[in-house]
């Protein structure tokens, strides 16, 4: 059952008369031509809604609920995953999937955030928003990864880190830096992909990598919409107004310098076809390794460093 947006209705219309017309066929009425007509009809379709996108059409496709999540792209591209749980202080977070495997031969370690797809799994991994156990528990796989030398690949894919009560008792913001300083520190060569939404420091934890790649309608920011048009605004519903005026799509980020590759998605999003969205996310990490896999310990180290105050530097210009 295709789940479609609202901006996608003329499309879900066609779809609709295709599913008609399939309907007819099963019993026993032949409406191929028409049936490829409509096809051909929804495509161009398709490709006209999606060449032009606005930022909040963008933020309702990268939180589409039939996108692949972290753990599709584990299953997907990583070989004998083996996850590691818990921070070795309080809990294991669900929220974030982290272990090592094999990516394409070469021993890595892996981390995502993972949101869940069903009712029961997005309660299990809190619709992918990290409590500090999480961050911790990252921060000790980076570790590991620092001490038997492996690359380390993140898949980011949070509204933000979580915000209850609980979760600042324990050292919400300090657990946040703490990651991001382990991820500074690394010297072994680290890729970050923003594979839907990207929120926030709940996302910076893990995104502090020496390449970072965005899939084509994800999206990268300090705030969700939502809230930056409650703090400015102190209105909700102008979320697509704070949007527009964000630049947190791929788009953006690639000219601020923010990310170093835009990976191109399937067309009608990554949802529509996960599986060559997945291999294509696959072939750019495999690039972005292999690059980073001729630069030497210490300058992987300062390199990313310098990435990173370079964007501080450019924003403030």
């Amino acid at each position: 059952m295709r789940t479609f947006l609202e901006f996608e209705k003329p499309v879900a219309d066609v779809f609709g008369k295709i599913e008609e017309l399939r309907a007819l066929g099963d019993a026993g009425v032949d409406g191929k031509e028409e049936i490829a007509k409509l096809e051909d009809k929804a495509e161009k379709a398709l490709a006209e809604i999606y060449s032009k996108l606005t930022p909040w059409q963008k933020t309702e496709v990268a939180r589409h609920p039939d996108r692949p999540h972290a753990s599709h792209y584990i299953r997907r591209l990583v070989e004998d995953f083996t996850p590691l749980a818990g921070d070795r202080a309080f809990a294991e977070d669900a929220a974030v999937v982290a272990g090592i495997g094999r990516f394409e031969g070469r021993s890595v370690a892996v981390m995502g955030t993972e949101r869940g797809a069903t009712t029961e799994t997005r309660l299990k991994h809190n619709f992918g928003m990290a409590r500090p156990e999480g961050y911790r528990k990252a921060k000790r796989v980076m570790q590991l990864a620092e001490r038997y030398r492996m690359p380390v690949l993140t898949l980011i894919d949070t509204a933000g880190a979580y915000p209850g009560i609980g979760a600042e008792e324990r050292g919400q913001a300090e657990a946040i830096a703490r990651s991001t300083e382990q991820a500074l520190t690394l010297t072994v060569p680290s890729v970050a992909v923003i594979i839907g939404e990207g929120g926030s420091g709940g996302a910076l934890a893990l995104a502090t990598a020496n390449r970072v790649l965005m899939l084509e309608h994800a999206i990268y920011s300090v705030i969700s919409p939502e809230g930056a048009a409650s703090i400015l605004w102190r209105d909700a519903t102008r979320a697509q107004e704070a949007a527009a005026n964000m630049k947190i799509t791929a788009q953006d980020l690639m000219r601020l310098g923010v990310v170093e590759e835009v990976v191109a998605e399937p067309l009608g999003g990554a949802h529509r076809a996960p599986y060559d969205a997945m291999d294509a996310v696959g072939g750019a990490i495999s690039r972005a390794l292999g690059e980073l896999s001729l630069i030497g310990a210490s300058e992987l180290k300062s390199s990313r460093s310098a990435r990173f105050l370079a964007i501080g530097r450019s924003l403030e210009s």
